[in-house]
């Protein structure tokens, strides 16, 4: 594990055996960056803690370290009431190195082992149950059903903190199967009955919604991010009034509304995490953890800025940009299916006619929003298109060629049938495969996808129009772009986002100081 000091070359992983010497000096400088990267748990207090925690350092002999806040958890360590560990973004190596163990914690994060198990984990996976067990406990230190358990335990607190439900709806949004078993996990991993957890409350959520907190790594672009997400605004399924971005979405046990406030990021701008406020309207009180853990792509929380900016910064080129605008991220996505099938419809147009062309498609075969969720953000009235209604569209009937129509329902029909997946489950390059072997599918909407709806932080787009228009004022030619991706690895997708970050308009209202 590198030291704390310099910064490493690379984001911080996690190592299958964690060095406790390295992991002890880390402790002891307090650095934020190897929060979410491992946990420490203190012996004479019985807690644990993440390695930035303010409290006294420990004596060395007392502490021991877990490469998961369920590890921890297991061991018999409560969670610090003063750092809240449990609530640090996760390990951004997940995303680096998109092995065995960083999808399954992404599809763990959705709930996917709340609704099918550990049989359907190992099924989106492709492997057997016991070797994603074994896996999992070899690098995190839990299995999947305790990794599980540490995320609904995270979901509770989360909703104790922000809403004003009834701990027993409380205990089932989060996905407990009993209040007895709720109450029990709660008193075991905060050593408190969930009551005594009532803790800050923000502003007052509207009537029938809730208040969330997402947690991201500091600093954060949040203006860069609204550009971002406003400049793609398909009319129908996503609006954006003043800094709130607000969308619609399909979730496993009915649609949703999302709002997120990127103008009001809460928390101290230099304790090396922020929260942003989230507003959700649910059909189903069960899909809260999987909203958040999909707010959390969005928002590409996971993401070091530390060290993405160190490296990008000292790019002579890439310099003033990062310089401008530190804490850049990529944006996800909530939906891994309508990121690709909007790819398509965006291929050789522009993006205000691609927004056009969503936006009709949208009207003609989306879903209407339920009565309950219909008008409660103004603008949002409907979901995106299933993959099984555009896989049955008319390819001679949609507005767009026909070619790239048939591409279009070639995609959604890979998609509803299972034969591609989004979900982060399979491995990136059996994704990027499986794409560019359908009719119309080249290498830019393959990399598109896997840069939006994979997460994969090491994606670049040289043939994009962007990319070109961006490097003009910069003094630089795209025949240098080979030499200036070498540099750029692994990283090439913030590298990317910083080029096109210099063609998105300054949105009205929004805040650049709260960018950092």
């Amino acid at each position: 594990m590198p030291t704390p000091v310099p910064p490493p070359a690379a984001a911080p992983g996690v190592p299958p055996a964690l060095e406790p010497e390295a992991c002890y000096r880390v402790v002891a400088s307090r650095d934020r960056r190897f929060d979410g990267v491992f946990w420490t748990a203190v012996s004479s207090t019985g807690i644990y803690c993440r390695p930035s925690c303010p409290a006294r350092t420990p004596a060395r002999r007392n502490v021991t370290f877990h490469a998961s806040a369920a590890a921890a958890q297991r061991a018999g360590y409560r969670a610090c009431k003063r750092c809240l560990p449990d609530a640090v973004p996760g390990s951004p190596a997940w995303d680096l190195h998109a092995d065995l163990a960083g999808r399954a914690m992404r599809l763990i994060g959705d709930g996917l082992v709340d609704r099918e198990g550990v049989d359907g984990l190992a099924a989106a996976l492709g492997y057997s149950p016991r070797h994603v067990v074994r896996v999992l406990t070899t690098e995190l230190g839990a299995g999947p059903l305790a990794l599980a358990r540490a995320r609904r335990a995270q979901t509770a607190r989360a909703l104790l903190e922000g809403s004003d439900l009834a701990v027993t709806d409380i205990a089932f949004a989060a996905g407990f199967a009993s209040l007895r078993q709720f109450n029990a996990t709660m008193q075991e991993v905060y050593a408190a009955p969930p009551r005594d957890l009532r803790g800050r409350s923000g502003p007052a959520a509207p009537a029938g919604a809730l208040s969330l907190r997402v947690a991201v790594r500091a600093p954060y672009a949040a203006g860069a991010m609204l550009a971002f997400l406003a400049e793609h605004v398909v009319e129908g399924i996503e609006a954006v009034a003043g800094t709130v971005y607000a969308r619609s979405l399909a979730l496993p046990h009915g649609p949703a509304v999302l709002a997120v406030d990127l103008g009001r990021l809460e928390g101290p701008v230099d304790a090396g995490v922020r929260q942003v406020p989230v507003t959700a309207w649910l059909t189903d009180l069960r899909d809260t953890g999987t909203l958040v853990e999909r707010v959390r792509r969005l928002l590409d929380a996971d993401a070091d800025p530390v060290v993405l900016d160190d490296q990008l910064g000292s790019d002579p080129m890439l310099a003033p940009l990062v310089a401008a605008t530190p804490g850049l991220r990529v944006p996800g996505a909530v939906d891994g299916a309508e990121v690709a099938l909007r790819a398509v419809i965006g291929q050789q147009v522009s993006l205000a006619g691609a927004r056009t062309v969503t936006a009709r498609l949208v009207a003609r075969h989306g879903r209407g929003l339920p009565a309950g969720l219909a008008g409660v953000v103004p603008g949002v009235t409907h979901l995106f298109p299933t993959t099984a209604a555009l896989a049955d569209a008319d390819p001679e009937t949609l507005p767009m060629p026909r070619a790239r129509g048939r591409a279009l329902t070639g995609l959604a029909g890979a998609l509803a049938s299972g034969a591609v997946r989004l979900d982060r489950g399979w491995a990136r390059d059996d994704v990027r495969a499986a794409l560019l072997a359908l009719p119309g599918i080249g290498p830019w909407t393959a990399d598109y996808v896997g840069l939006r709806a994979l997460g994969h932080p090491d994606v670049f787009l040289p043939t994009d129009v962007g990319v070109r228009r961006a490097l003009v004022p910069l003094g630089s030619e795209v025949a240098a772009l080979p030499a200036l991706e070498a540099a750029w690895r692994p990283w090439r997708s913030y590298a990317l986002m910083h080029l096109w970050n210099t063609l998105m308009p300054a949105l009205p209202g929004a805040h650049p100081e709260e960018d950092s």
